[in-house]
């Protein structure tokens, strides 16, 4: 597969996107593998519940934990095509999200290597972008400190879609997801020409959307000390 071809032209470098990366097939796969998880496994969040495999990042280092045979799978489905570059992923978050639930703006970080891999299952979702407040006085428009006014693009993950965000997308702007229940595909969709069976004004109904995403830690300890 030639990543290239799948780069999103209408966003700042560097995003790409995978519509049907994977079939419906992996898709109920991987939906069985994570619900049949031992419940223990869960951890539940105010606004969704997630899973960790790989270890827990720490800015001392990752005391690594070998990743199920079935996340290994999809690690060694991204080294072919080099999402990560020559890096080996080896951590997988596994967030669940259910019709009008999200996550703040935010960023992933340092501890990451600077390229994220996530692959959606279920439902659709809008994955939303926006300016650092660093950003705000450099920017020709007038910003305020509001989210709303910050946010410049989003991108439709479709259902067993990859989306790869790596190098300045990855490290100078916050991204999202906004808590509610349906999505209007606007003009802020950069990624429409990559999703053939939407068109803009639609009006798509959220479901319970399952994502792994899929990064590289490098910093990893060898032996398990406690951290303070």
């Amino acid at each position: 597969m030639e990543l290239e071809n799948n780069r999103v032209i209408k966003a700042p470098p560097t995003i790409y996107y995978i519509p049907e990366y994977i079939t419906k097939e992996q898709e109920a796969a991987l939906l069985k593998q994570i619900y049949d998880a031992p419940k223990p496994k869960w951890t539940q969040l105010s606004h969704r519940r997630l899973q960790n495999w790989g270890g827990l990042p720490h800015p001392k280092g990752m005391i690594a934990e070998p990743l199920p045979q079935w996340l290994q799978t999809c690690v060694k489905q991204l080294t072919k095509i080099e999402a990560v570059e020559d890096k080996i992923p080896n951590h997988v978050l596994i967030n669940e999200y259910e019709a009008g639930q999200g996550i703040m703006p935010h960023e992933d970080g340092p501890l990451f290597y600077p390229t994220v891999a996530t692959i959606s299952l279920g439902s659709h979702t809008l994955l939303d972008f926006y300016y650092h407040l660093d950003n705000v006085e450099d920017n020709e428009t007038q910003l305020d400190h509001s989210f709303e006014s910050r946010h410049f693009i989003s991108i439709l993950l479709e259902p067993r879609s990859l989306i790869l965000v790596k190098e300045s997308m990855y490290k100078n702007y916050l991204h999202g997801i906004a808590e509610r229940k349906e999505d209007t595909i606007t003009d802020l969709v950069a990624n429409l020409d990559l999703c053939p069976n939407v068109k803009l004004g639609d009006v798509l109904q959220r479901t319970t959307r399952v994502s792994l995403t899929i990064r590289h830690v490098p910093k990893v300890l060898k032996s398990k000390i406690f951290f303070k």
